[in-house]
């Protein structure tokens, strides 16, 4: 068996038969409850995949959000897609993966954002990844409307590491983010 080894590409360097693999290997992962908007999402940014002679092993991918911080509306990485194959969890892929990504983001974006499941949380927090403490809300199509489910899952982590830049206390401050179809994060 290769070694794996780590690939990055913009969604539009990435042939057919590859979004189709990375595609079916995110609904496997997510145990066929990745939906189309889940996949629409994922793409329009750059990809990182693992890959060995057996196939993806890995994958996750970072696209632009705008999102209002502090007064400013603000270019935001948002990591979409983050997955390891079943049986390969637990030997640094997923780490693999969020190294790249955390790259594209602090060469790109003010900071960068996700929304954690309970089975992710541990990669992201060991990373250095924080839960953001204040509110989250979304730029609807009625306006401005919270999002309180999203609060305690949603993961910042600042250029190179760092806190998010504030604009006052922390606890008070709102993320809204912009609006996209299916779950907005």
């Amino acid at each position: 068996m290769t070694d794996p080894t780590l690939h990055t590409a913009h969604t539009c360097r990435l042939a057919p038969a590859a979004l189709d693999e990375i595609h079916a290997f995110l609904d496997t992962a997510f145990a066929g409850a990745f939906s189309e908007d889940d996949w629409d999402h994922t793409l329009g940014g750059i990809h990182v995949r693992v890959r060995d002679a057996s196939g993806l092993l890995a994958h996750g991918s970072v696209v632009q959000r705008r999102v209002v911080h502090a007064g400013r509306s603000r270019r935001v990485g948002y990591v979409e897609g983050v997955a390891v194959r079943a049986g390969r969890r637990r030997e640094g892929l997923g780490g693999q993966v969020m190294a790249a990504l955390e790259e594209v983001v602090d060469g790109a974006y003010a900071f960068g954002a996700l929304s954690a499941s309970a089975a992710g949380a541990a990669l992201y927090a060991g990373r250095g990844w924080t839960v953001w403490p204040g509110r989250i809300a979304v730029q609807g199509p009625q306006g401005v409307e919270r999002l309180a489910e999203e609060e305690g899952s949603t993961y910042v982590r600042g250029v190179g590491g760092a806190a998010v830049p504030s604009g006052g206390a922390p606890a008070a401050e709102v993320l809204v983010f912009d609006w996209r179809d299916g779950d907005v994060l």
